[in-house]
């Protein structure tokens, strides 16, 4: 096998008990449920409910009792097939949600599916994943598959799994299996089943390689195995650092296009008629949640341990960062245009979430974008029907706007756009900054 080697497994069961066990060499202790996803937030709870779909019994480990609640009740933000598939899986005895990680012990294969964001200062935090993983690690039993999808530092699951299992007298490819594999879930995105994005793994032996493939074949059609755990480590790394780089990329070509009067969305369109050698990347105000603005973070802070420098990486994540200030420039030069100062002016924001169809603002720039203009004296208010309430860097509470004309707005951004959210309220009395730069009907549009 090399490490290029992509190979189709199965394909994955639709609704209805399999009566395939999972590998079990040696046998399991308990194997009440086939799957146990810890933590069942963005990423875990899509997880457990596709495992569930195929037919596996599913445990779900979540520490949050409001998260709980909100599971239970149906209160959480999924896509309309994820929905479905909740409403089905509460109803299902095989399918049970708990607070006490000893049950643990009772799953054939434990997944860990926690967030690992990055602190003020863009450092790692840890702290999540490494409380899960002490949890996984104190209640494995001999014969479970134990695998990791949270994106990390290259090294991880071996600090985090392998080298505290062993310390226990659990050996992984003898007395257990440990492997990595990167969630690939896209929240809000309903054009790629979970059931057919392919998953990378890489086991700490060639034997959890194997066992691991064996469990995620359980719902999707295809993976693709590498030969080590840091290998699939660096794919998740790289995957969204390559994202990184050409975000920043578009945005600065969007600046380009401005200052040379050219559309940008209509290059970019044109561009990507091309069948080969171009993938489109949108320009926006800045890059929300926890994959671009802090996946590449786990990179660099790793390599500067090293003394090794990533000027490319740096740079990007420089301007990425750099963005959200860059908007409310634009908003000063915007209302000094029309002969307004900033001090004063009424500011709505419309669309706060990260991204569109998703009620999330990890990382959101709306939020910095907010408290940018708020220290220039604007008033500044927000319209997103998915996000009633915003909690600010400062700690404050702040509540949407439900009139955006009872507002009265000088200057709209569009920073969000849900799909649909109207915007037959923006009239000709109304500057408007397009930091989506999608929004071409709008009256008195100018982009970033």
């Amino acid at each position: 096998m090399t490490s290029l080697e992509t190979r189709p497994l199965v394909t994955p069961a639709r609704r209805g008990r399999s009566s395939a066990a999972l590998p079990s060499s040696p046998p399991f202790r308990h194997d009440e449920f086939d799957i146990a996803i810890v933590g069942l937030g963005y990423v875990g709870l899509p997880t457990a409910l596709a495992y569930h779909h195929a037919g596996a019994r599913v445990l779900g480990l979540e520490i949050s009792p409001q998260r709980i609640a909100g599971i239970r009740s149906e209160a959480v933000d999924l896509l309309p097939s994820d929905h479905a598939r909740l409403t089905e899986a509460l109803r299902d005895p095989d399918f049970a949600i708990v607070d006490d990680p000893t049950m643990l012990r009772r799953a054939a294969a434990v997944i860990v599916c926690v967030p690992t964001p990055v602190d003020h200062h863009l450092v790692p935090d840890l702290a999540m994943l490494s409380a899960a993983c002490a949890d996984v690690v104190a209640n494995a039993v001999p014969g479970q598959i134990l695998m990791l999808t949270s994106t990390s530092y290259v090294g991880c699951t071996e600090d985090l799994l392998v080298t505290p299992l062993r310390e226990r007298g659990l050996i992984p490819g003898e007395s257990i299996s440990v492997a990595f594999s990167p969630e690939r879930i896209d929240p809000g995105n309903d054009s790629f089943e979970h059931e057919f994005v392919p998953r990378v793994v890489g086991g700490a032996t060639p034997s959890c390689e194997l066992r691991a493939s064996a469990v995620l074949s359980r719902y999707t059609a295809r993976v693709h195995r590498v030969e080590s755990l840091a290998a699939a480590e660096m794919t998740k790394l790289l995957e969204n650092t390559f994202r990184a780089v050409n975000i920043a990329l578009a945005n600065e070509v969007a600046d380009i296009c401005r200052e040379l009067g050219v559309p940008v969305t209509e290059v970019i369109d044109a561009a990507a008629t091309k069948p080969y050698g171009f993938m489109p990347f949108l320009p926006g105000p800045g890059v929300g949640g926890h994959c671009i603005p802090c996946d590449p973070h786990y990179l660099l802070w790793q390599l500067k341990e090293r003394r090794v420098a990533a000027p490319m990486i740096t740079q990007a994540m420089t301007e990425i960062a750099a963005r959200p200030a860059r908007v409310v420039d634009r908003v000063s030069q915007v209302l000094s245009d029309a002969g307004l100062g900033v001090r004063g002016a009424r500011v709505l924001v419309v669309g706060v979430a990260y991204k569109p169809d998703v009620a999330d603002l990890r990382e959101s720039p709306a939020l910095e974008i907010i408290q940018g203009l708020e220290r220039r004296g604007a008033t500044v208010g927000f319209l997103d029907p998915l996000c009633p309430q915003a909690r600010m860097a400062d700690g404050r509470i702040v509540e949407a706007v439900l009139d955006p004309l009872a507002f009265d707005p000088q200057l709209v951004i569009l920073h969000t756009r849900h799909h649909g959210l109207d915007l037959s309220w923006i009239g000709e009395e109304h500057l408007v900054l397009d930091a989506s730069y999608r929004e071409l009907a709008v009256p008195r549009r100018v982009t970033l």
